[in-house]
């Protein structure tokens, strides 16, 4: 599968490796171009290909991995036909994300202002899209071992769109991570948005019931 990032910061660098470590191709855009990309795909290996923000969403699967506040601009132009929307943001209204207690609480009663979820904020603004908000409870630090033998650690996904969420979690399950379905957007992305129940948690999948 071919999966593009808007954005290329340590989402792209951390998920993209799990990515093309289980054989799919990545393509990786950010705001200044691809030609300032190659050291970065260089260091992901041959999996991963420097692209434009075009080319990025034109993939399979698309994950926005940008910056709150740089949102709007990633998504403005675009023309989404349907295709997978990966919302990995976290709404830390700041620039520079502030992940401390004070500035999470400062963020999450912002959001809690608008009156929906981020993950809905963001569907409003990719129109078309089919939008999953997953990749994005957790620090990337804490999930950057890429042995075979890596913990089988828990991704949240949620989502209004049954088929497009069953494929983001085959995805997400095909790195050796484990994705739990938390229900639709508006419930489940409630619980784990930044400074949500479930945002910051660093859980480790030993077995299932059912």
């Amino acid at each position: 599968m071919k999966v593009g990032f808007i954005g290329a910061g340590n989402v792209t660098r951390t998920f993209g490796r799990h990515l093309t470590n289980a054989g799919h191709t990545i393509v990786v855009s950010n705001s200044r171009g691809p030609e300032t990309l190659a050291d970065f795909v260089a260091d992901l290996g041959p999996g991963a290909i420097a692209g434009t923000r075009e080319q990025a969403a034109e993939c399979d699967v698309v994950i926005l991995a940008t910056h709150w506040v740089k949102v709007p601009e990633a998504l403005k132009d675009t023309d989404w036909h349907g295709r997978i929307l990966v919302d990995a943001t976290n709404a830390h209204m700041d620039p520079v994300p502030d992940i401390s207690l004070a500035g999470v609480t400062r963020s999450r009663a912002a959001l809690k202002l608008k009156g929906r979820t981020s993950s809905e904020i963001v569907a409003e603004m990719a129109v078309g899209a089919r939008l999953v908000k997953s990749i994005s409870n957790m620090p990337m630090a804490w999930i950057q071992d890429f042995s075979p033998n890596k913990p089988r650690t828990v991704i949240f996904a949620s989502g209004d769109d049954t088929e497009a969420k069953q494929l983001v979690i085959e995805l997400i399950n095909g790195t050796g991570l484990v994705a739990i379905d938390l229900g639709a957007l508006a419930t489940g992305g409630a619980m784990h948005e930044v400074g949500a129940p479930l945002s910051g948690l660093e859980l480790h999948f030993v077995r299932r019931l059912r």
